[in-house]
């Protein structure tokens, strides 16, 4: 039956090869002075190459078939031709006929022991029968048999740099550290400056745990000689070892040359947010994404860092992208809790938390690491936008979960707790605590520093003090003991042994950036001892090595605003502390308390009010909006916070209520009430009898 037309004009057209007639092909043979069975082979053999081409460009497996017969032809010939069987066997490679490949390579090394071509021709069918170890497969045997012609290869050329990195490779594969490493080594004397050695030897160290030794082979390379490749791992590897200046140089030095590398920028990103350059970072993930929309990870940095500096749109609009790129995501829930959070919506956020937390748990309580520093980080958030809430019962619930993971949790739940409970103004509830931590982890020293803390601020200073001093061992871990120390001397009044305790730490610093919170320690001392112009000189000292240092932007500006001192300055300080925690009720305090110096008393309520929907038991918040209602003539509203502060003050640890400023708030709080009865007695006039 005839095609249609149809049927014609779709079927493929065949390509038709003209095989070379073999009658002309002998003539042209004898033409050229070429006879017997060689010429005869040779025939053969360029037809095979023929068939074997045409096989290849146009896909014909018909041809490939003639291609095999030809250079069997061509054997049969010249049956000792090495050359035309590793013909054959890489024909039978390329057409996937591994089976009769590897036979006849395995023919050639009977006769021919050292012939490299059939040993390379091995090594690439056992490698290519190992499969993908990053896909999951096991090599199997097929590992040894490889190994074992590389073994081989290695010896019959000596100096070849790829054949010792691939036996080295084949060698990590099995384990074989040892091997692998003089493998490396061996190509490493050959080429020092190759970038596959440089990066293979880096990387075996590397998965050792020897980071100083990776470190030190990607170092050995002459910055001029140094890849893109080498600095990208050179970056990484300075990460490892903490030292994110000198990864940011390397970083720098990949995108010198490879401008739109993205790994580079993203690494970059990451180690500009760690020097506290969060506006340069930014920058670098808004780049990052504009180049690469599929890159979720990128686009939650993103939206991490626009929530973090108040933009909140921005947050939410990158972190809509983000979602729909991957709906799943934990990573991005837990993100839309955060801006949630950031936005005030407490209720939003507890309950995307409270879904996080339930689908992170398991029925059996079994965990891998990262299962189990998730499901911890879910619980902990939680438990802190309960507090915010003033839940407090909720929180320490949830405390108590993360108390039952054990590990790092434990710890975090149990600090916790006692945070949660100080927070209420439970204090025996807090010392309860902290009591039961200590117990539970005797040899953790932060909890018994934290119970070393609750003491002196529940009266018991000796006992406390007594305690941090045990905690004392020899060691550079001394400084946070000393640390501890120096802030309870300062809240108990002792400023002598809290000055010695702020410089017996200094002396176990690691890094400059140490100093920042030494500066500030001294600082929050000396304005203690009413010192304002030397406390000033330390906070300012604690700014210039850290300009983002919220804990000291927030006393400067505080201190300077109580004393009416560079009011406009007070305010810029203020406000870059609520820039850095825009949630941080104590930082908004002082917004409103600056605010109202500056006699801007509209502004000062409206942030006061939120303050303390954040810290609603803090005494302090409580006597400013007070004092903002007396000026602003609500006298009957500055009386009920004057009252809420001193009821939190009876409730605050004696540190936290120092007798002259309950006694101000006294003050304040009377005078009010005297003046309310007089205008009560002026409204309803003399009585008569």
């Amino acid at each position: 039956m005839a095609q249609s037309t149809a049927a014609q004009n779709t079927a493929p057209a065949q390509t038709k090869v003209a095989a070379p007639d073999p009658s002309a092909g002998a003539a042209a043979s004898e033409t050229s002075g070429v006879t017997g069975k060689r010429g005869q082979s040779y025939y053969h053999f360029a037809l095979g190459h023929l068939y074997e081409n045409s096989a290849e460009q146009f896909g014909r497996p018909d041809l490939a078939t003639q291609a095999i017969e030809q250079y069997k032809l061509a054997i049969t010939r010249d049956p000792k031709s090495v050359f035309l069987q590793n013909s054959l066997a890489e024909t039978y490679f390329k057409l996937g006929r591994i089976r009769e490949a590897v036979e006849t390579a395995q023919r050639i090394l009977k006769t021919h022991p050292d012939n490299l071509t059939a040993h390379k021709l091995l090594g690439r069918v056992y490698l290519r029968s190992m499969g993908d170890p990053d896909a999951g497969q096991q090599p199997g045997p097929m590992l040894d048999l490889a190994i074992q012609e590389f073994q081989t290869i290695v010896k019959l050329e000596p100096d070849k740099v790829e054949d010792h990195l691939l036996l080295g490779q084949l060698y990590t594969l099995k384990h074989d550290i040892a091997d692998a490493k003089s493998q490396f080594e061996q190509a490493r004397q050959i080429n020092p400056a190759s970038e596959d050695v440089v990066l293979n030897l880096a990387r075996l160290y590397n998965e050792q745990g020897n980071m100083p030794q990776s470190l030190q082979v990607l170092q050995s390379v002459p910055e001029g000689d140094r890849t893109p490749k080498i600095n990208l791992a050179l970056g990484a590897a300075y990460d490892q070892m903490k030292d994110h200046k000198r990864a940011i140089k390397a970083y720098q030095s990949v995108l010198d040359a490879q401008p739109d590398n993205l790994d580079a920028h993203r690494a970059l990103a990451e180690d500009l947010l760690t020097q506290n350059q969060p506006d340069a970072a930014l920058k670098l993930f808004q780049g990052i994404t504009a180049q690469d929309p599929e890159d979720v990870r990128s686009f939650l940095r993103l939206a991490e860092l626009e929530r973090t500096t108040g933009h909140v749109n921005k947050a939410q609009a990158a972190l809509e992208h983000a979602k729909t790129l991957d709906p799943d995501s934990v990573e991005v829930h837990y993100n839309e809790a955060m801006l949630a959070e950031a936005q005030g919506h407490l209720n939003k956020a507890a309950t995307l938390l409270q879904q996080l937390v339930e689908g992170s748990k398991h029925a059996n309580q079994q965990y891998t690491p990262d299962e189990k520093n998730n499901r911890a980080i879910f619980l902990d958030r939680l438990a802190t936008v309960y507090r915010e809430q003033n839940k407090t019962q909720e929180a320490i619930d949830v405390y108590k979960q993360m108390i039952s993971m054990g590990g790092s949790a434990e710890e975090r739940g149990y600090q916790g707790e006692v945070d949660a409970y100080r927070d209420a103004k439970m204090l025996p509830q807090a010392s309860a605590a902290a009591q039961q931590a200590v117990k539970a982890l005797p040899k953790n020293v932060d909890l018994q520093l934290t119970l070393a803390g609750q003491l002196a601020d529940s009266g018991k200073p000796k006992e406390g003090i007594a305690l941090a001093k045990a905690q004392l061992k020899g060691s550079p871990q001394d400084r946070v003991v000393w640390l501890t120390l120096a802030q309870i001397y300062t809240r108990v009044h002792k400023w002598k042994d809290a000055s010695f305790a702020i410089d017996q730490a200094q002396k176990l610093n690691t890094s400059p950036q140490d100093m920042g919170l030494i500066y500030f320690l001294r600082g929050a001392l000396q304005e203690r001892e009413k010192h304002v112009d030397a406390a000033e000189q330390e906070f300012r000292k604690a700014l210039s090595v850290d300009p983002d240092n919220a804990l000291a932007l927030n006393y400067l500006g505080y201190m300077l605003a109580d004393h009416n001192m560079k009011l406009d300055e007070a305010l810029k300080l203020v406000q870059h502390a609520v820039k850095l925690e825009p949630e941080n009720g104590a930082y908004l305090d002082s917004l409103g308390w600056v605010r109202y110096k500056l006699g801007q008393y509209a502004m000062a309520e409206q942030v006061l009010q939120k303050a303390i929907t954040l810290i609603p038991t803090d005494p302090t918040v409580h006597d400013h909006l007070g004092e903002v209602y007396a000026t602003t003539g609500h006298l009957h509203e500055a009386v009920a916070q004057w009252e809420s502060s001193l009821q939190n003050y009876a409730n605050s640890p004696a540190p936290d209520a120092e007798p002259t400023d309950v006694n101000k708030v006294r003050k304040r709080l009377d005078k009010a009430k005297v003046k309310l009865a007089k205008e009560d007695a002026h409204a309803t006039g003399p009585t008569h009898p």
